[in-house]
């Protein structure tokens, strides 16, 4: 079993590297944004609230792109259906990756879940796949943002990232959370 362990503001992330819808390898080391990569985990095709998410995220990648921000949403989904949801959700302009591994999901801090049966849209939940993620990554690969669920609600608002994206970049704001013993710190004091 692959152990659940968080990730920390300031330190490196896990390698990621998946397929896209656009036939080609996306891996996270290769990108080179201005100022941070975006990624975004979602559940998959069988998740109403995701497909709203997504296509909301599918409004703003210019909004993102703007601020220096490369953008990619992923889930443990096939091909197939990674693509339905591409079509059936109208999101042509967001890169999509696909057959995150669930081994993947857990290095990066993901809650993983157990399908059961036929959601409310009529898709059927995959017997295991990976709870929402939302990661914001800088350039020079450490964490500077996470937000990790255990439901499909709740998420971060795109909209309130893009603000805080404006503030983090004009007043050079820190990532914060991130201290790794809290004990040493005390007792240095």
């Amino acid at each position: 079993m692959t152990q659940l362990t968080p990730l920390f503001p300031r330190q490196a992330v896990p390698a990621l590297e998946v397929p896209t819808l656009d036939s080609k390898t996306w891996r996270l080391s290769d990108q080179k944004p201005e100022n941070f990569t975006l990624i975004v985990v979602y559940r998959g095709l069988h998740c109403p609230i995701c497909s709203n998410y997504l296509r909301d995220l599918n409004r703003k990648v210019g909004d993102f792109a703007e601020r220096g921000i490369e953008v990619i949403a992923l889930s443990g989904d096939s091909e197939e259906r990674a693509r339905k949801a591409q079509e059936d959700w109208r999101l042509e302009g967001l890169t999509i990756g696909y057959d995150l591994s669930l081994d993947a999901a857990r290095s990066w801090g993901l809650f993983i879940s157990a399908g059961i049966g036929t959601t409310s849209i009529g898709v059927e939940e995959p017997a295991l796949f990976p709870e929402p993620g939302t990661f914001l990554v800088r350039t020079d690969g450490t964490l500077y943002f996470s937000s990790v669920q255990t439901m499909p609600f709740a998420r971060p608002h795109f909209d309130e990232m893009l603000k805080a994206t404006d503030f983090v970049l004009a007043k050079n704001y820190p990532a914060r959370g991130e201290i790794l013993d809290h004990t040493a710190v005390q007792a240095a004091e």
